[in-house]
């Protein structure tokens, strides 16, 4: 994928990247992350979204949105994405925030061997891979930021994770709905400590970020 192939899309990326506040620059790797998506989901059936316009959409700018939410993403933290999938979003958050350390998770091997080949492809020196389920990876060090995007209920979420975090550690929910009973299935020694909309440019639906913390 090339300027060339989809100058609509590469607009519409530099567009809402200024309209979130983020470095135009940005553009042309995304945009590289993105023809390595394109190319290895003709084969391997990644993500079911296949119009790249769609993509900047419901892949990048819904990612991006959590960067001028959450400043404390920021050079030296290191986030875990589980069930990454594709590396959504963590790839894109390492490639928008390359002093971020990221581990991306996920059990699928397709998937796994993907964002290994995206983080080759990309010189993402801030990013690495873990193949398996969370509960199988043991880290050398604790993660300040443990981020999943629509993974598993709350609940879920903090249950299989806990042992990645610090006593200073937050999880970061991406959820499009949270209904009450969902909230109150959380664990009582977790807490939701903000709910902050994400509004992502060119989409007219409902997202969030839930930041949850431990007691």
């Amino acid at each position: 994928m090339s300027e060339s192939r989809h100058p609509h899309s590469e607009r519409r990326l530099r567009l809402g990247l200024e309209r979130l506040g983020l470095d135009v620059e940005l553009t042309a790797p995304l945009m590289r992350y993105l023809a390595e998506l394109e190319k290895w989901n003709a084969t391997y059936n990644l993500s079911g979204i296949k119009i790249v316009d769609d993509m900047v959409l419901r892949h990048l700018l819904d990612s991006l949105t959590v960067l001028p939410a959450l400043p404390q993403l920021a050079d030296g933290a290191r986030l875990i994405d589980v069930g990454s999938g594709a590396g959504i979003p963590g790839l894109i958050l390492a490639i928008a925030r390359p002093g971020l350390r990221v581990t991306t998770l996920d059990s699928a091997g397709k998937k796994a061997r993907f964002m290994r080949h995206a983080i080759r492809a990309l010189n993402l020196t801030n990013a690495e891979v873990f193949e398996g389920r969370a509960e199988d990876h043991v880290p050398e060090d604790t993660y300040d930021f443990i981020i999943s995007r629509a993974f598993a209920s709350l609940a879920d979420f903090v249950t299989v994770t806990e042992h990645l975090a610090g006593p200073d550690s937050c999880w970061l929910a991406m959820k499009a709905h949270v209904d009450d009973a969902e909230r109150a299935a959380l664990p009582a020694r977790w807490r939701i400590e903000s709910t902050i909309r994400l509004p992502v440019p060119g989409l007219d639906e409902m997202r969030q970020l839930l930041v949850l913390r431990a007691a």
